[in-house]
């Protein structure tokens, strides 16, 4: 019997997919559970137009990160922060500051999840790199400065 699934099943398959299950499998524990249903004529339109619809808001999707991807290409970010003599910083910088000093000086608004920072936090004063994932195929490194104010 095929299926579409309706959620990720491990071993099976991912939301979406039509796959081949025996018919007591299906019937019995996969369609009452909520999990598929069966593959006729009118889900089968249906998935397609879904697809259709997700597909497009993929592009969309990527079409706007590459804007981004293109406007943040060589920014050097200047960060500023409470430090003692010896260059160490009270507190700490992290992507939260790093998404604030993007919106400030360049007008990006970037979710603080997409911001990487190696080792989490900057506790020193200098010169360092961020990863921002803007999309999951569109990745970028954000050289940035922390200076004491």
């Amino acid at each position: 019997m095929e299926i579409i699934l309706k959620k990720d099943i491990p071993n099976l398959g991912f939301k979406d997919d039509i796959v081949t299950v025996k018919d007591g499998y299906a019937r019995n524990y996969l369609i009452p559970k909520g999990l598929a249903v069966m593959a006729i004529g009118a889900e089968r339109k249906m998935l397609a137009e879904t697809l259709k619809q997700r597909a497009f808001k993929e592009e969309k999707a990527k079409k706007e990160a590459e804007k981004i991807a293109e406007k943040l290409q060589d920014v050097h970010l200047k960060i500023g922060a409470k430090a003692g003599t010896s260059g160490k910083i009270f507190g700490s910088v992290n992507p939260l500051q790093i998404a604030e000093a993007l919106k400030k000086q360049y007008d990006v608004d970037i979710d603080r999840k997409k911001i990487l920072i190696e080792g989490s936090s900057i506790k020193e004063v200098g010169e360092y790199k961020a990863k921002i994932n803007l999309h999951k195929d569109i990745r970028i490194d954000v050289k940035f400065e922390v200076f004491s104010e």
